[in-house]
């Protein structure tokens, strides 16, 4: 669904202006029948907030994303969604509204009845919007028709997306490959023929768009295709299979007005970089100011508890593939005989494990000198968790893309930790899980998703999974 997702398509852009500006007038409206029925206020004395609500709701709102997916699961992530973006907004005005202490000059009682109907007009809004969207892409004069020339196995998750989201009125009609038992995702296209067959199809059928995948299909077969589609008034797309370049996923890109295909990039450069530096260190400085005593407290218990240095430190790779010091207290015994040069992690019952350790590593209190690594800069507090050297060694030569994690700074908590995979990578298995989720998160990094994965590694802390 990348083709409707495209920030450089106009229409799309436009499109998501009218959904932003549609929330933002529904959450000025929804104050405004606040302030007017209690009778004690006036809605002039919440201008403030309502022009706070209508930035705040134009931002959080204006993505056209949530009217893609058109299944009976829309009633349950929709919803959701338009719940937790709304308090979002509405919890950041009454932050702002805090900090600035004027909070004394708006009625409480209009603050939480705008809190509890505000969803509830937003839910009707998305209902609205949606029914027209639908309206709108799928009418005959909007729908298009769409045939696939190589049936990739992109193509053909294109084509699922296609049905399974009318709001992005294309109709697939059919597809053209020379093989004949193409394996097809979802609905089942009909076979309109070969290769060869598609310039006369195409000359006596014309369909709207042309996608044709760039897999399976040698030069001489599509060229023709091409020339013929160049005198029609079909436009045509080319579909690069992902899996073509050894990685699961490209994407499309500009540089200097030249169009490129990207397999991985960092998404810290320029603005995001600073932004999420800049992240890094407030948050990272308020929890040490915070947590100071507890780890005074936690570095005593250490040093009483077993022979050795409160800090324990390894050498692990960091941005750029660079060995960093990675700091934390120290949970095992220092005074057990050297083993072979091999790295182990810890396991169910680690004999090198004391017990101190042991609570730590269950609560990772064992990992808050960590935030010092993030003040110096060589963490983050959400990326990628940072192997041992030894590790990265052995699984970048097993694990295709291994070392693409290491584009972003190691991180105290990250993608991987929060969905389950937490702890010791016993099997190859479950490190290629903690790659994909590591991979998962330098494509769709934000602020926001890092606050998400910070409150839920607190939830994932409490439960002590997979922590030995």
């Amino acid at each position: 669904m990348g083709f409707y997702r495209d920030t450089n398509n106009h229409h799309i852009a436009l499109f998501g202006f009218i959904v932003g500006a549609v929330y933002a007038a529904v959450i000025v409206l929804s104050l405004m029948l606040c302030a007017t029925f209690y009778e004690p206020a006036q809605f002039t004395t919440f201008r403030y907030i309502g022009l706070l609500g209508m930035i705040g709701g134009f931002l959080v709102f204006s993505d056209t994303r949530r009217f893609e997916i058109n299944n009976d699961a829309w009633a349950i992530h929709g919803i959701g969604s338009i719940f937790k973006s709304w308090l979002t907004v509405y919890f950041s005005i009454v932050l702002l509204v805090y900090l600035s202490k004027t909070g004394e000059n708006y009625s409480r009682i209009v603050m939480l009845a705008w809190l509890i109907v505000t969803p509830v007009a937003l839910v009707l809004a998305s209902i609205l919007t949606r029914y027209w969207a639908l309206r709108l892409y799928n009418s005959k004069e909007q729908r298009r028709s769409a045939v696939f020339v190589g049936f990739s196995e992109d193509s053909q998750q294109l084509a699922s997306s296609f049905k399974s989201a009318r709001i992005l009125g294309i109709k697939p009609v059919g597809f053209f490959d020379n093989r004949q038992g193409v394996q097809r995702i979802g609905d089942a296209l009909p076979r309109l023929g070969a290769l060869s067959d598609a310039s006369e199809w195409l000359r006596k059928n014309p369909v709207d768009v042309v996608f044709i995948g760039l897999v399976h299909v040698r030069a001489a077969d599509i060229l023709p295709i091409i020339d013929s589609l160049h005198d029609s008034v079909a436009s045509f797309y080319f579909v690069p299979e992902s899996k073509l370049f050894g990685l699961g996923h490209i994407k499309y890109e500009e540089f200097a007005g030249a169009p490129v295909l990207c397999a991985y990039e960092t998404p810290f450069i320029g603005l995001a970089r600073i932004f999420k530096r800049l992240f890094d260190v407030v948050l990272a400085a308020l929890i040490l100011i915070l947590l100071s005593p507890l780890m005074f407290l936690i570095a005593i218990g250490v040093k009483l508890s077993s022979p050795g240095a409160v800090i324990f430190k390894q050498k692990r790779y960091g941005v750029g593939g660079q060995e960093i010091v990675v700091s934390k207290f120290r949970t095992m015994r220092s005074d057990l005989p050297p083993e072979t040069g091999e790295v182990k992690q810890a396991t169910v019952d680690d004999v090198r494990v004391t017990p101190l350790g042991r609570i730590l590593r269950k609560t990772s209190l064992d990992e808050l000198p960590q935030f010092l690594n993030v003040l110096e800069g060589s963490m983050s507090i959400v990326g990628p968790r940072p192997h041992a050297v030894q590790h990265n060694e052995l699984y970048r030569r097993q694990v295709k893309g291994y070392m693409l994690r290491h584009k972003v700074k190691p991180g105290i908590t990250g993608w991987a930790q929060i969905n389950g995979l937490r702890g010791e990578t016993d099997t190859l298995e479950k490190m290629q899980k903690r790659i994909e989720c590591d991979l998962y998160y330098m494509r769709h990094w934000s602020l926001s998703l890092d606050l998400k994965i910070i409150l839920r590694t607190v939830l994932v802390v409490f439960k002590g999974q997979n922590a030995y």
